[in-house]
């Protein structure tokens, strides 16, 4: 009865968290960064121009430098490796009370979608 209990306060911690999040965002933008000029650098500095070729294109829509690139993110432009970073980036840009814009990854569908073997 007591693990019960528990596992009640922790579900509605969580779901007190998501709406706290959910009023706390003030704009949220979604943008596709191209990132193939990327392509030009040599092989092994591939992934390290995506990265700031995606910094520089959010200072010139953004207007500001105060933006962070969330953990996901970043793992979703490196998970191919220093070589082949993606062509081209889906992403929501969100802005919180304090002024300060933070970026994520948009899902796209090819992520969601299980590979099926004929």
């Amino acid at each position: 009865m007591a693990e019960k209990a528990e596992i009640e306060k922790e579900e509605e911690k969580k779901v007190e968290e998501e709406e706290e999040e959910v009023e706390e965002i003030v704009e949220e933008r979604f943008y596709t960064v191209p990132l193939r000029k990327a392509w030009i650098a040599s092989r092994f500095e591939r992934t390290e121009k995506a990265v700031r070729l995606l910094k520089k294109f959010l200072r010139r829509h953004l207007k500001t430098e105060d933006f962070k690139i969330s953990r996901q993110l970043n793992e979703l432009i490196w998970s191919r490796g220093i070589k082949n970073p993606p062509p081209k980036v889906r992403i929501r840009v969100v802005k919180d009370k304090e002024g300060i814009y933070t970026v994520y990854p948009l899902k796209n569908l090819l992520f969601q979608l299980p590979v099926v073997q004929q």
